[in-house]
């Protein structure tokens, strides 16, 4: 998902590796539903099934959401979950593309699985992941019982993110897609809602979080505006034209836009004659102008332990005795952040 593309693009003077300490102090939005799908997709069982309860129901998200949130506020990190609303009407072919391509991976799981090759079972299960409206649900329940703010976005959680980093209701935009620069996000913060550590074939390495600043981005590629980062995106593939134009990658995309201004001024010249699955210039509006309401709040607050336990323990059978452990980090970090910064966490 996302504009995977121009991550090549942006080079490492752009960038800055940073430890989760070195963003103490910081609210930063985060997009709800990639967390998700991260904590689903790497939260699992040796066989490559999902943590569920005795009744049947996946509960890997909220196991990553409780504990990755108390890292986070243990950091010093003010995290506000922001969930997707409705997708753009432009999307819906790449929505029932993604959809396709997890049935297909569905069938390939259960082939794999009636062979008992439970390797593959592993593989393809991590390609049929659903993040479902009772899930989304029941991830807002436990950060509200948390004392942890979410925004409802009207729709791409990512717009919304950007939306609010460009307003300074929060320091910056957290996603591990390069998105929400195109929506405006003056910083992005990757790597932080996900584990440190990733498995790169059979050994796992350090993955620390990063910030990307948006007005580095387009001073180190030259470009005059934001506008010009996202006719780039476009040449390249987003999720509105996954493929891009053909026979265009990132170098060649950056030359196109410096040397025609706009992608207006491409596709009268050498973008003349590619087709496109969808208008180019409605995708450019939506980047430019997306969705979002002024309609939230950022407020902490004090987290309902009996009402986490309800939800964790009676609810989901998380052992209670880890459940009340990590209430108790939970309830230290946040005093410790009350004590070091008056009530600017509240």
């Amino acid at each position: 998902m996302g504009v995977t593309e121009l991550g090549k693009l942006i080079p490492q003077d752009a960038r800055r590796e940073v430890k989760l300490e070195q963003l103490s102090g910081r609210s930063v939005a985060l997009d709800a539903y990639n967390a998700l799908y991260q904590f689903l997709a790497s939260i699992r069982q040796p066989d490559g099934t999902p943590l569920m309860d005795s009744r049947g129901r996946v509960t890997s998200h909220l196991n990553g959401l409780f504990y990755r949130t108390i890292n986070l506020v243990e950091a010093g990190i003010r995290p506000v979950y922001v969930f997707d609303g409705k997708p753009p009407e432009l999307k819906r072919a790449e929505i029932e593309s993604r959809r396709a391509a997890k049935e297909k991976a569905r069938e390939q799981m259960e082939r794999a699985a009636a062979e008992g090759r439970a390797e593959d079972v592993a593989k393809y299960a991590k390609r049929v992941i659903y993040v479902t409206d009772q899930m989304a649900e029941d991830a807002k329940a436990l950060l509200t019982a948390m004392g942890i703010p979410w925004v409802q976005a009207p729709s791409e959680g990512e717009a919304q993110a950007a939306y609010m980093a460009a307003r300074g209701s929060v320091w910056g935009a957290g996603s591990q897609d390069y998105d929400s620069l195109l929506f405006g996000a003056p910083r992005l913060v990757r790597n932080l809602a996900v584990s440190s550590r990733r498995k790169v074939g059979e050994e796992y390495v350090e993955v620390p979080p990063e910030v990307i600043e948006l007005d580095k981005v387009l001073k180190a590629l030259k470009l005059k505006s934001r506008e010009q980062l996202v006719d780039i995106a476009i040449l390249l593939g987003t999720d509105y034209n996954p493929d891009g134009v053909p026979g265009v990658g990132p170098q060649k995309a950056l030359k196109i836009i410096l040397e025609q201004g706009s992608l207006e001024n491409a596709l009268k010249t050498v973008l003349k004659g590619v087709k496109w699955p969808v208008d180019p210039l409605e995708i450019k509006k939506i980047f430019l102008n997306p969705p979002a309401t002024d309609q939230y709040r950022v407020e902490f607050r004090e987290p309902d332990e009996a009402k986490v336990l309800e939800i964790l323990v009676e609810e989901h059978d998380f052992s209670r005795d880890r459940v009340e452990k990590g209430l108790e980090r939970l309830r230290r970090a946040l005093s410790k952040a009350k004590t070091s910064s008056l009530d600017s966490f509240f």
